[in-house]
């Protein structure tokens, strides 16, 4: 029997290997109880073009300094910056990789904050 993040690891995979056939970045989530991480990862070389997290000392301000980064309030704040980085590296397009996530909660507020800030997914 497959272990909860075995489980999560192989829906991720059909997904990852869905986007790697379209050939375009995709913006790649993953959540702990603590933190949420969010990395837009190019299509040809799998080099990082832009990163964000609650781990980040200037997202940790701009949540008040409370340190929380495992609520939604957080997840919104990391889509955004994510989503501003990619911009400035010259990314208007990506493909949404949840890792096998639900899109329920944090990962749904990061995806819908990072489509605010202007990533087309």
């Amino acid at each position: 029997m497959l272990s909860k993040k075995e489980q999560r690891l192989r829906r991720a995979r059909q997904t990852r290997i869905r986007i790697a056939n379209q050939g375009v970045a995709r913006l790649t989530v993953n959540r702990t109880n603590l933190h949420i991480y969010a990395s837009v990862i190019s299509g040809d070389g799998g080099k990082v073009l832009a990163t964000a997290s609650t781990a980040e000392a200037e997202v940790r301000n701009a949540l008040g300094g409370s340190g929380k980064g495992g609520n939604v309030a957080a997840a919104k704040v990391v889509g955004t910056r994510v989503a501003e980085k990619a911009k400035a590296a010259g990314i208007e397009k990506v493909a949404f990789d949840r890792a096998g996530f639900a899109y329920h909660g944090r990962v749904k507020a990061l995806a819908e904050s990072a489509r605010e800030a202007g990533l087309q997914f």
